[in-house]
């Protein structure tokens, strides 16, 4: 996450300087820019958020257990180092690559020699009725936000009506990744928590959390030995697995699936994929990979392109076995680095190379003191040993030592006991962008 010695650059030798433009401000933009401050290129770096997010994380802040302040970091900070980089808060509506500028939603255009696209993806409501309307989402810490409002207000009506009459708190929790199942284990313990802490009479009786997901089991990129125990601690939580079911609608406040089953649902969270439709990369000239992202060379040009590259999940970059890297944070770090290592080789006139994942391991965290972790030579470490693994990557990535210190204190804290989290509900989350 180094940076190179601070160098200093006088104005005329910025404007003198090759022009490269990161639209992004995720891992793999944050990465492409480190690996280009203090470098003989002038970088900017635009967003239409002015601050950087730790997305694996945004579950905790969707069931208040942790802030929104500790997983966000201002991008003008973190490179405030480099003088030969610059932050732009902007939205590109569009790129034209024929006059080598992208044009911003103020109608501002910015030129670039080389142009890097880390936009990221959304959710993949996979075109099923209602899912986009009535379901919601978790990847971006507006939805977190919204969740969290979503979640607690439910609970908190819940124990209103609990004087006259039980009320049933459903959560569906349609997704059997990662995100689904710590959300899912997350959602449990803000439960108990509520309960216990906060002194809400809630029937636990009538309160069920069900994770559901077409795939024939949990975590399907882990070995199946990881994946019965994801099952087995979500089960000692409450949380009702069912794999082998296939959502055909979502309705206001219910879930229809594929057997005909319709079940009354409360919320119904969306954790069951992403994809690059609707972001700037799917709009990019030349062809797509899948999940409509843009499809890129080996050294992550865009195929057909001498100048605009695509990294992180934003790009279909293809690996050795003819097939392509999974939308991971270490991979769109590691495929920023290498972005930024090719355009300096391009513009010295060397060739470039082709990009090679470093399989570090993946990681899921279950509950309190329960995670897997698949280590990259194919080891399996769970329990406390891997919620433990899981703590210390995820501080290790974290932007910004006020955050690391937070969050480690808070999960410290978690650890021994069960604080009084920040369960607010704040009114302006509505209608945050």
């Amino acid at each position: 996450m180094a940076t190179s010695p601070r160098v200093e650059f006088s104005a005329q030798e910025l404007a003198a300087l090759p022009h490269v433009v990161v639209v992004g401000g995720g891992f793999a933009g944050l990465a492409t820019a480190r690996k280009l401050a203090n470098k003989p290129v002038r970088v900017t770096v635009i967003d239409r958020h002015n601050f950087h997010t730790f997305l694996p994380l945004l579950y905790q802040v969707a069931t208040a257990g942790l802030e929104p302040a500790d997983v966000a970091y201002p991008i003008r900070t973190i490179f405030g180092h480099a003088t030969n980089i610059r932050v732009r808060h902007a939205r590109v509506t569009r790129v034209d690559q024929e006059r080598n500028v992208v044009v911003l939603d103020d109608g501002g255009e910015i030129a670039y020699d080389h142009l890097v696209v880390a936009t990221g993806a959304t959710a993949s409501f996979f075109e099923i009725p209602g899912a986009a309307d009535y379901s919601m989402p978790l990847y971006s810490l507006a939805d977190a936000r919204r969740l969290r409002n979503r979640l607690l207000r439910a609970i908190e009506e819940a124990d209103v009506a609990e004087s006259s009459s039980p009320v049933a708190l459903h959560f569906v929790v349609v997704g059997g990744g990662p995100t689904g199942v710590e959300t899912a284990g997350a959602l449990s313990e803000l439960i108990a928590i509520a309960i216990k802490r906060d002194g809400l009479r809630l029937d636990t009786s009538q309160v069920r959390i069900r994770l559901v997901d077409l795939a024939p089991r949990l975590l399907t990129a882990f070995p199946e030995s990881a994946s019965r125990y994801a099952e087995k601690e979500l089960e000692k939580l409450g949380v009702v697995v069912e794999c082998g079911r296939s959502v055909v609608e979502v309705e206001e406040r219910a879930i229809r699936f594929a057997d005909g089953e319709r079940i009354e649902a409360t919320v119904v969270i969306w954790a069951a994929g992403i994809t690059a439709r609707g972001t700037l990369a799917h709009d990019l000239e030349g062809p797509r990979g899948p999940g409509a992202r843009a499809l890129v060379g080996p050294d992550l040009r865009l195929v057909e392109s001498a100048n605009v590259w695509s990294v992180g999940d934003a790009a279909a970059m293809p690996d050795a076995q003819r097939s392509f890297y999974p939308q991971l944070a270490p991979v769109a770090i590691q495929s920023g680095a290498h972005c930024a290592t090719q355009i300096l080789r391009v513009l010295s006139g060397e060739a470039t190379t082709a990009f090679h994942y470093r399989d570090k391991g993946i990681m899921a965290t279950i509950g309190r003191r329960a995670a897997v972790a698949k280590l990259a030579h194919g080891g399996v470490i769970r329990g406390s040993a891997g919620w433990f693994a899981w703590l210390a990557l995820h501080l290790w990535y974290l932007v910004g030592f006020r955050n690391r210190l937070r969050v480690m204190i808070n999960w410290t804290w978690r650890y021994f006991d069960w604080p009084s989290g920040p369960r607010l509900i704040v009114a302006d989350a509505e209608t945050a962008e």
